[in-house]
């Protein structure tokens, strides 16, 4: 590979990290604001979902100034939207003002979920594809783990820790603002635009390939550029059958309970008999686990494929969900066992879903769809993200001694074994082919 593409690859990269950190940095933040603003369990909820609105916003909003203004330049305003968000949830003045700020920074992640795997899918060759896609989900871990890790140092700075842990985000926000000015627009988008000179200079840049002509001309067959604007829909054939699939990769990645575990642990073993700052500790090992498994994953998602990693993760996760609830409900372990069983999800997790649904949203789609049909899966994604995050204080509520969590999780390992047949039956493998072949 050349050494361009990493360049590339890294920068795009960065909004997975701005992803994972604003995600994840609000776990070990909850106690402290719940106080400070005196929350009850359905505020609670709101305040950790709010984010998640803007998520679910961001996503599907993205497509068409994607396709419009180009994947590099909106990427720009995202990365803003990162900074905002960062320091204005660092220094909110109330509760709503928190809950708009985190909003803003919803917003950024929701697109950067859709224009930073597609921008890396764009600029990578074919065989490096997958492990380079996963750089996304590497870079959403790292920021999870960072996340995870600032909240466990920033425990003791005082009754403002919370601001602080919000904080944090702004210094990788400037950087990846920045960066974007040091990288070319998509070849791919730049064909659509009809810039083939500037194309080429791009693919000379990153691709191995020495024939670019014949790269380029590929290219602008399968972006027929007259198909583009009112001419292609979305939800008609031949489209119709891949943004349904699409959309149940998103639906069934929020059903395995991932990002319940992602938001809510330090609530969880904090109920399991852990201390506040042991259950922030608990979140570090199980972004440590999360990080491993990830780059596991990118050594080997294209030798093995995308669809076996998923169908193996789902059998995995199925186990490890129904062990953790049914140990949950009979209190037949103590809480090391819980955490245990936890870091075994999170690793199948880590290896399947997590690895492979940035990828395969943004490659499964042809050229001409790509933004708009990727924004598809990932507004699946975060608006079931949204819907479960939102409910999940209050759902566990409603039983005693903290039953309802055990309940959640049986439907988490019910949805997940579900979805190993859907990815059976619908997924076609994508290793190693060109995405002109997409179609």
């Amino acid at each position: 590979m050349k050494k361009s593409l990493y360049l590339y690859t890294f920068v795009a990269a960065l909004g997975g990290l701005l992803f994972g950190f604003d995600t994840a940095v609000i776990n070990g933040a909850i106690p402290f604001f719940t106080e400070h603003f005196g929350l009850n369990d359905a505020m609670k909820g709101w305040a950790v979902s709010s984010a998640l609105l803007g998520c679910v916003a961001g996503a599907l909003a993205v497509g068409w100034p994607g396709d419009r203004y180009g994947r590099r330049s909106v990427l720009r305003w995202l990365a803003l939207m990162f900074l905002v968000s960062a320091i204005g949830s660092a220094f909110a003045w109330s509760f709503s003002s928190f809950v708009i700020f985190r909003i803003i920074g919803g917003l950024a992640i929701g697109g950067a979920s859709v224009l930073s795997p597609m921008y890396i899918s764009e600029m990578a060759p074919a065989a490096y594809r997958g492990r380079l896609a996963v750089t996304f989900q590497l870079a959403i871990v790292t920021g999870i783990l960072v996340a995870f890790f600032s909240d466990y140092l920033l425990l003791n700075t005082g009754d403002s820790n919370w601001r602080w842990m919000f904080l944090a985000g702004a210094l990788p926000a400037a950087l990846f603002f920045g960066l974007l000015f040091a990288v070319n627009e998509s070849p791919r988008w730049l064909v659509m635009k009809s810039r083939i000179d500037q194309a080429r200079m791009v693919l000379v840049k990153v691709n191995p390939v020495e024939n670019i002509d014949l790269m380029l001309k590929e290219i602008r067959e399968s972006v027929n550029t007259e198909a583009l604007g009112k001419k292609v829909r979305l939800f008609a054939p031949p489209y119709l059958r891949l943004v349904f699939v699409g959309f149940m990769v998103g639906m069934f990645n929020q059903f395995t309970g991932i990002n319940i575990i992602m938001y809510y642990t330090t609530e969880i073993f904090r109920q399991a008999g852990f201390s506040t700052d042991s259950s922030i500790g608990q979140t570090v090992l199980i972004g440590v686990t999360n990080l491993i498994f990830t780059l596991l994953a990118m050594r080997v998602i294209d030798h093995i494929g995308r669809r076996k990693m998923l169908l193996i993760g789902s059998l995995g996760m199925t186990v490890f969900l129904m062990l953790f609830a049914i140990a949950w409900l009979t209190e037949a372990f103590g809480g090391w066992m819980l955490v245990s069983m936890l870091i075994c999800f999170v690793g199948f997790f880590a290896f399947s879903q997590g690895a492979v649904i940035w990828v395969l949203l943004s490659e499964m789609f042809p050229n001409t769809i790509r933004a708009r049909g990727s924004s598809i899966g990932s507004f699946s994604h975060w608006a079931w993200n949204a819907i479960t995050v939102f409910l999940f204080p209050t759902l566990a509520s409603l039983f005693t001694n903290g039953r309802g969590i055990g309940y959640i999780f049986i439907f988490y390992a019910l949805a997940t074994f579900a979805s190993f047949f859907f990815f059976k039956a619908f997924l076609k493998e994508t290793k190693g082919r060109r995405l002109e072949e997409m179609g």
